[in-house]
């Protein structure tokens, strides 16, 4: 522990950690993260001087996103790492120099909780929320990766998305977005259009760039693993019945490539 984290009053020791990793002991080849998982704040942040309405929409987490990621990682017993913090208090896929990291606004909303931060303070939200977060991601990778080398590793990020942006509707019911290496992403694709009664984006709603994105660049491509993200419509995840399909839909697609790999 170095002298930041041991200092650190962020996190009260009854408050949960900054990563929690599930099904820890999946056999599948797939690993699932959710950098969104939670609209949690910790309790020294006040909220961040804002409502639980207001925490409870898309600017605070992604809604419906861990729980179709836990029945995901149920369905193909598949490791889960979500994280465990509010975007708002730190964005967990963001790079550490983008100005949304530790956003000041969102949606038009202002963050009155992270106006004026010190360099201690955004330190030590990195230190202690987004760091904890990644290396526990590189941790089981590499113990993946050592205790079977010549057993590639998937790497699939899961998010939700707005139904509308800017006053414009998103047709997309599911999108599948890659970086570089675009064979996971575009057979992800393939099968989810195949299940015929859905709209499916190909890198969109949005596509993976260096500057807004950090899980898939960082865990997926710089490892040289087949990894893509996951974006699902929120409107499709307000009922316990929707999580449902849609976790059964992603996890049909999977189980159509999975020999491919």
């Amino acid at each position: 522990m170095n002298d930041n984290q041991a200092l650190s009053t962020l996190l009260l020791p009854t408050e949960p950690a900054a990563v929690e990793l599930f099904n820890q002991q999946g056999k599948s080849n797939l690993v699932l993260v959710c950098d969104h998982a939670s609209n949690r704040v910790p309790v020294c942040l006040d909220k961040l001087g804002l409502s639980d309405d207001q925490l409870a929409e898309h600017i605070g987490w992604d809604p419906g996103a861990a729980t179709v990621a836990r029945l995901l990682a149920k369905a193909l017993d598949a490791p889960l790492l979500l994280s465990g913090y509010s975007r708002l208090v730190i964005d967990c896929n963001r790079p550490i120099e983008s100005n949304e990291l530790i956003p000041e606004q969102s949606a038009g909303i202002v963050i009155p909780g992270n106006q004026n931060l010190s360099a201690y303070e955004r330190a030590d939200r990195i230190q202690n929320l987004f760091i904890p977060y990644h290396d526990a991601i590189d941790a089981l990778l590499d113990a993946r990766l050592l205790s079977n080398p010549k057993h590639p590793t998937l790497f699939l990020s899961i998010h939700s998305f707005t139904p509308f942006l800017f006053n414009q509707q998103r047709p997309w019911h599911i999108g599948v977005s890659h970086k570089s290496d675009a064979r996971f992403a575009k057979d992800l694709y393939r099968a989810l259009v195949q299940q015929g009664d859905i709209i499916v984006g190909l890198n969109e709603p949005y596509p993976i760039e260096d500057a807004f994105d950090y899980s898939i660049p960082t865990h997926g491509e710089a490892r040289g693993l087949p990894c893509a993200m996951i974006e699902i419509r929120q409107d499709g995840l307000t009922t316990e019945t929707g999580i449902e399909r849609w976790a059964a839909r992603i996890a049909n697609a999977y189980r159509a490539i999975d020999l491919a790999y």
